[in-house]
């Protein structure tokens, strides 16, 4: 298993997509997200919020892993994002995913549904 630098080897172990959606960020991690990759999604996250796309919704379909660093991502940029007047929200978690939110209690501070298309209605 690679455990290279973000930069090296371990950027095919994720991939983020990013696409705009009316006044929303659509954020697609794909693959694995922990200590090794996390970077590859705090940037994209980042330069949303200050692009002005407060509401960033995280299509988690393709997310396949999410570590304690990942989470951590993720809670820096729902601070970030609700500071600007936004907030995150979470799609389609798969369950090996939405254990981890479920076990640290993280499900409670984001707005988390079923779907894409739900989450992109509200």
């Amino acid at each position: 298993m690679d455990r290279g630098l973000v930069g090296s080897g371990s950027r095919g172990r994720l991939r983020v997509d990013v696409q705009r959606h009316g006044a929303s960020a659509v954020v697609k991690p794909a693959g694995e997200l922990d200590y090794h990759t996390a970077e590859l999604l705090r940037q994209p996250l980042e330069q949303c919020v200050a692009d002005g796309l407060a509401r960033l919704v995280v299509d988690c379909s393709e997310l396949e892993f999410c570590d304690s660093t990942g989470l951590n991502v993720l809670l820096g940029a729902r601070l970030k994002a609700e500071a600007a007047g936004g907030g995150v929200h979470l799609a389609a978690m798969l369950p090996v995913v939405a254990r981890v939110f479920e076990i640290t209690g993280a499900e409670a501070v984001f707005t988390v549904h079923d779907s894409l298309d739900a989450a992109l209605i509200e």
